[in-house]
């Protein structure tokens, strides 16, 4: 694994990729090892904080692994000290560093999207900034500013819902076909395992999915639908994805349910955006949120927010309750699950293999007596209603 990648430092440099390389290591030694840093001091005031905070991590880091602070600035030293790492160990200093360089070329934090755009792309699931839909399509993945721009038009509506500890974004390729999720996330376990050998994996069969998502949302009459309002075999309201692929594309794809994607040509074709609860909501540390909070069972969950308080969804109800739930609240501004919806199974899979990522432990894991198992109420099968 490479400590470094390239950075805008070096990409506009016309010296060799080394040597960009050797001088961004030098502004990293520079940041980390000055107390007083010209660089920190160069920072918007409102990210000095968050500077200092990763300075003091890989510090600390260092110091815990007995690697010498000066091979920082070099990185024939720092490849020659991280040789003995474990996986786990080296991909935190990897990240570490990652965010730092970031912060230091880019003057702000290390964005939640970004990370899930460097995660998208070591799996394989975005190729060349695109993933190809289940209709031989590119969809490029969706810019900041795509998203922020469209955050920005529904900054009154999603007040509350920020209030409400919204605020991490999940970036999905809904486009892309689920039996292409699936392997995706079936081998992403399996070299999980291989590098966190303490991992509970059956790595015989490491995913098991119900039969029927096998192609089901494939070809001319798919068996899933996305988005139904009702969980009936007539009149559920739902579209398969290559309804919604279309409709997306033509900017006519505007459920509430799709979060910050689809209105009037400025949302993201092939991808959906959502907001969720982050799994450390009441930690301090707002900059790094960290995994999806769980699904409490009964009688277990902490309300949010001020504006207007949200009790979690519990477990304890059916699936058509909680779909009703949400569709009940979706023109009520004063519901405290105004504008929200189940998930779909391309969400879950995401949602996932971010959470592992980051947490170290996998989600709605209802064997641990704490979380639940999610009824993703975000599609389903109209024939098997």
């Amino acid at each position: 694994m490479s400590l470094f990648r390239p950075t805008s430092e070096s990409s506009l440099s016309a010296a060799p990729a080394e040597a960009g390389a050797q001088r961004t290591s030098a502004n990293l030694h520079e940041a980390i090892m000055d107390s007083v840093s010209s660089v920190r001091d160069s920072l918007p005031k409102e990210h000095r904080a968050h500077f200092e905070t990763l300075r003091q991590e890989i510090i600390t880091f260092t110091e815990v692994h007995g690697i010498p602070r000066e091979s920082l600035g070099k990185p024939d030293l720092l490849r020659e000290a991280t040789g003995k790492l474990s996986i786990p160990d080296l991909e935190r200093l990897a990240l570490l560093l990652e965010r730092f360089q970031h912060l230091i070329v880019e003057k702000k934090p290390w964005t939640n999207k970004e990370a899930q755009v460097s995660l998208l792309e070591r799996v394989g699931i975005l190729k060349e900034g695109a993933i190809t839909g289940i209709d031989g399509h590119e969809y490029p993945v969706p810019t900041l500013e795509q998203i922020a721009s469209r955050l920005f038009e529904r900054r009154e509506t999603l007040k509350t819902k920020h209030d409400q500890g919204f605020t991490k974004l999940l970036l999905v390729p809904f486009g892309m076909s689920l039996d292409s999720l699936q392997e995706t996330i079936k081998q992403f376990l399996l070299k999980y395992k291989k590098s966190h050998s303490f991992f509970d994996l059956d790595t015989r069969m490491p995913l098991f999915t119900w039969e029927k998502y096998q192609g089901a949302d494939m070809g001319d009459s798919p068996d899933l639908v996305y988005y139904p309002q009702s969980f009936t075999r007539e009149g559920h309201g739902g579209r398969t994805k290559a309804q919604i692929l279309k409709e997306q594309t033509e900017g006519r794809w505007t459920p509430a349910s799709a979060g910050v994607s689809g209105e009037n040509g400025l949302g993201t074709p092939g991808w959906t955006v959502h907001l969720l609860q982050p799994s450390n909501l009441d930690e301090q540390d707002t900059e790094t949120p960290k995994g999806f909070a769980p699904i409490p069972r009964q009688g277990q969950g902490t309300p949010q927010g001020d504006l207007i308080p949200r009790p979690p969804l519990e477990t304890g109800q059916s699936p058509i309750e909680y779909l009703s739930i949400f569709q009940g609240a979706q023109d009520d501004g004063n519901s405290p699950y105004s504008q929200e919806s189940g998930m779909t199974p391309e969400d879950w899979i995401i949602a996932f293999m971010i959470h592992l990522t980051e947490t170290g432990k996998p989600l709605d894991n209802w064997e641990n007596g704490i979380e639940s198992v999610s009824n993703l109420t975000g599609a389903f099968f109209p024939l098997w209603e």
